[in-house]
C-alpha cells in the first residue's frame, strides 16, 4: 500500500489503549495516529486530524460510545470498529452499534498465553484492514484490486480432512443451505434470513464474530425473522424453517447420520485466519451434503470460504456469491469467483429468492 492505515483508539482504559496500540503498530500497514480517553478528547483531536479508522469502546464516562458513533455517522461517516468487553449488556449495545453503522466488532485484548495473544493480534489487525476497505457509500468505494498484505494461514485441513475422491454419498433428498459472511454480514444475513419462509430447508451459518456476541445476534434475528434462528449447539439437528449460527470462536461443521443433518461444534486453530471458518463449514457440507446443498458466500474481507466453496461446487452443490455492488467488502465472494467456485453472482436482495429457486 502507498500509505499506512491511520487509526485512532478511543477507550477510557489506558491499559487497553496501550495494548491496542502495540498490536496495531506491529503491522507495517497500520499506524496509530492518536489515542483518546473519551469521545470529547477524540472529537477535539479529530478537528485537526481525521483518522482512516476508529476503534471505539462502548462504555465510557462523559459520553458513551454508542452516542459518539451516532454523532460520527451523522456528521462525518467513517469506518468504526467497536471494541467491547465480553458481557451480556455489551453484546446488545454492540449490536445496536452495528445497526448505527459500525462495521466490525473486536473484543478488548487481555492477558493470556502467547498463542492467545497471536490470535488476538490476527483478529484485531484484520478487523482494521477490513474496516478500512469497507464501502460505507458508493462515493467512497475503493478499487477492488487494492490488496493488503495477508500473513500465511492454515487451511481447513487443520480441522477436517479433505474431500475423498470418488466417495459415494448415501442417497437422500433432504436439502440444506450453508452460508458464510464476514464484514457487513450482520446486515446481509438479516436481509437474507428475513426473506426465508417457514418451510425452507435448514440453514447453517458462519458469520465472523467474537464469542458471546453470536448468541445475542441470533436472538435478535429470531425476533424479526419468520423462521427461527438460534446460536448453534453441538449435535443440533438441521431443521426446516430454522437457521443455526456458529458460536464465536468455535468451528461449525455440517454432519449427517443417515438422512438426518446435524451440526458439530469443534475447537481447533484459526483456519483461513478465522474461527469459526467458512472454509471448514463449506468443506463439511461438500463431504456430507454434496449436490443436496446450496452454498452462499457473502460480504467480507479476505478469502475464507473460497476454497471450501470450490469443493462444494465440485461436489455438485449450487453456489451463489454476493455481487460487488451490494457488498460492504467484496473480498470473500471475489476470491471464490476467481477459483471458479460461484455458479451465479447476485445483488444481496435477490439471493434469497434464487436460493429457494435452486432448492426446487
Amino acid at each position: 500500500m502507498s500509505k499506512k492505515i491511520r487509526v485512532m483508539i478511543v477507550d477510557d482504559s489506558a491499559l487497553v489503549r496501550q495494548a491496542l496500540a502495540d498490536i496495531l503498530d506491529s503491522d507495517p500497514e497500520i499506524q496509530v495516529m492518536a489515542t483518546a480517553s473519551d469521545p470529547f478528547v477524540a472529537a477535539k483531536k479529530m478537528e485537526s486530524d481525521v483518522p482512516d479508522v476508529i476503534t471505539l469502546d462502548i462504555e465510557m464516562p462523559r459520553m458513551d460510545g454508542l452516542t459518539f458513533l451516532r454523532k460520527i455517522m451523522s456528521q462525518h461517516p467513517m469506518p468504526v470498529i467497536i471494541c467491547s468487553s465480553l458481557t451480556e449488556k455489551n453484546s446488545e449495545l454492540t449490536l445496536q452499534a452495528m445497526d448505527a453503522g459500525a462495521v466490525e466488532i473486536i473484543t478488548k485484548p487481555r492477558l493470556g498465553t502467547k498463542k492467545f495473544f497471536e490470535e488476538a493480534r490476527v483478529r484485531i489487525v484484520d478487523a482494521v484492514k477490513a474496516a478500512f476497505q469497507a464501502d460505507l457509500s458508493a462515493k467512497r468505494r475503493r478499487p477492488s484490486g487494492k490488496s493488503m498484505r495477508i500473513e500465511p494461514k492454515l487451511s481447513a485441513d487443520a480441522v477436517i480432512p479433505g474431500p475423498a475422491k470418488g466417495r459415494e454419498m448415501f442417497q437422500t433428498t433432504d436439502r440444506v443451505v450453508v452460508v458464510g459472511a464476514s464484514t457487513g454480514g450482520t446486515e446481509a444475513l438479516r436481509i437474507l434470513l428475513e426473506a426465508m419462509p417457514l418451510d425452507c430447508p435448514g440453514i447453517v451459518v458462519v458469520q465472523h464474530m467474537p464469542e458471546h456476541f453470536t448468541r445475542a445476534f441470533a436472538q435478535r434475528l429470531d425476533g424479526i425473522c419468520t423462521i427461527s434462528v438460534k446460536e448453534a449447539a453441538d449435535n443440533d439437528p438441521v431443521l426446516r424453517g430454522r437457521a443455526v449460527i456458529a458460536q464465536g470462536n468455535r468451528h461449525l461443521l455440517l454432519k449427517r447420520s443417515g438422512a438426518r443433518y446435524y451440526v458439530q461444534i469443534k475447537d481447533g486453530p484459526l483456519v483461513s485466519r478465522h474461527r469459526p471458518s467458512v472454509d471448514v463449514l463449506f468443506r463439511s457440507a461438500a463431504r456430507y451434503a454434496g449436490k443436496n446443498a446450496v452454498g452462499v458466500i457473502m460480504t467480507g474481507m479476505g478469502s475464507d470460504g473460497a476454497s471450501g466453496m470450490k469443493e462444494l461446487h465440485d461436489a455438485g452443490a449450487y453456489t451463489i456469491g454476493q455481487n460487488e455492488a451490494s457488498c460492504v467488502v467484496y473480498g470473500m465472494p471475489q476470491e471464490a469467483r476467481k477459483l471458479g467456485a460461484v455458479d451465479e453472482e447476485l445483488p444481496l436482495e435477490k439471493i434469497a429468492s434464487q436460493v429457494l429457486k435452486a432448492l426446487k
